[in-house]
């Protein structure tokens, strides 16, 4: 019986289900000079580079986003309090 590969790239996209060290995690998220986005240690697909500047503003926007989402979910249970607002919609 043949072994399969348990590391390659299929249609383009890496995949890895070796076990992963902790110095290999530590390795394949902090690669100075290489892009963005690196081969995750773990799985298939892409994970962000933190030693490159633009992956720092990828989370800072997508934790201000999630802040924002946070803060306006709980604006909206406070307006459930207002009294129901009448629409009045003309028939022209």
């Amino acid at each position: 019986m043949v072994d399969k590969p348990t590391s390659g790239e299929i249609l383009g996209v890496p995949y890895n289900f070796d076990r992963p060290s902790l110095s290999r995690m530590i390795s394949s998220y902090w690669q100075p000079g290489e892009g963005m986005l690196v081969e995750k240690p773990f799985g298939v697909g892409y994970t962000l580079n933190l030693a490159n500047w633009r992956s720092w503003v990828v989370v800072l926007v997508a934790g201000a986003l999630l802040w924002h989402q946070e803060q306006s979910a709980s604006g909206s249970t406070e307006q459930s309090d207002d009294e129901p607002v009448e629409v009045i919609v003309d028939d022209d």
